[in-house]
């Protein structure tokens, strides 16, 4: 005789169930943390303009044929934040270059995160040459700077943005790597971790359905202390000239602004706007991604 199983009480209505649950209890945990809120609400007003600015400001004002004002000209009247060498005012400049540094600064952290991940979890899981290779070639990436390997990436390979992305995303991901790693190795010496072996489970069964899901919380508040990461380096290769000419981001704004001799004129209003984006934003993500260590970590959590 066989019973009708409500949808209420099925497996998956469960499991999703205690999903809400969880997230529920991780939303208020981090509520709680006053700074976490503060950079959560930054980066809601950061992200709101980036992705909006299209709609309330025109791109020909990005365009030096079509600037207005006067040269490094102070805040005044239509420039709230003043001119830069070519007329063209600072607060456009400033909003129009969120959009390229957030968007590198994301992505470069996504393919950080997503190659330290399966790194960390194939080097941890398996065992022999297997392992021993993927922990010298992390030691190999630890061990050069990124920022030099990302220079050289970024020299080697045509101008623009998808090779910022590329030339950040796979220099930087080893540390991602170790901490997976070390994450792994603790979750598959637990009981149902055996269990899953015993009764049959594959090799991508078990890091699929269950070492992943363990590993994500921590990786979900690295790859927000990521986005600052990149974020810097992405301003620091558009510093040095090796970013995309073609584009406006803050690091772009920086090495105009020296080149163009804003600092000997002491034009102050072209330098502090992207110089305080880009502390306001790294900022931001950090304090994010501290709380959701301590929300997401039960050692930091009770410290």
């Amino acid at each position: 005789m066989t019973t009708n199983q409500s949808p209420r009480n099925s497996p998956r209505a469960v499991a999703w169930t205690r999903r809400r649950a969880a997230l529920g209890k991780v939303w208020r945990e981090f509520a709680a943390n006053k700074s976490g809120l503060f950079g959560l609400a930054a980066l809601v007003v950061i992200v709101l303009v980036a992705v909006t600015v299209p709609l309330w400001l025109d791109r020909e004002v990005l365009s030096v044929t079509r600037a207005t004002g006067e040269i490094l000209a102070p805040p005044a009247g239509d420039f709230w934040l003043g001119t830069d060498h070519a007329g063209r005012s600072v607060l456009a400049l400033t909003l129009w270059g969120a959009r390229i540094s957030l968007l590198v600064g994301i992505s470069a952290a996504i393919l950080s995160v997503a190659i330290g991940t399966i790194v960390g979890m194939l080097s941890a899981h398996f065992r022999g040459w297997t392992a021993a290779v993927l922990m010298r070639v992390t030691d190999f990436f630890l061990v050069l700077p990124a920022l030099v390997l990302a220079i050289v990436l970024s020299t080697m390979l045509e101008r623009g943005v998808g090779t910022i992305i590329l030339a950040i995303g796979v220099t930087s991901w080893p540390s991602t790597a170790r901490l997976v790693r070390a994450q792994t190795l603790t979750i598959e010496t637990r009981p149902y971790i055996e269990r899953a072996h015993a009764l049959g489970g594959g090799h991508m069964h078990v890091l699929s359905k269950h070492v992943l899901p363990a590993v994500l919380p921590l990786v979900l508040a690295n790859t927000t202390l990521a986005v600052g990461s990149a974020i810097i380096s992405e301003s620091t290769l558009a510093f040095l000239g090796l970013g995309d000419a073609s584009t406006v981001s803050w690091g772009g704004m920086l090495k105009s602004a020296l080149d163009t001799g804003a600092v000997t004129a002491g034009a102050w209003w072209y330098l502090l706007p992207p110089g305080f984006a880009i502390v306001l934003i790294v900022l931001a993500f950090t304090l994010c991604g501290r709380a959701l260590e301590t929300v997401l970590n039960p050692n930091l959590r009770e410290r």
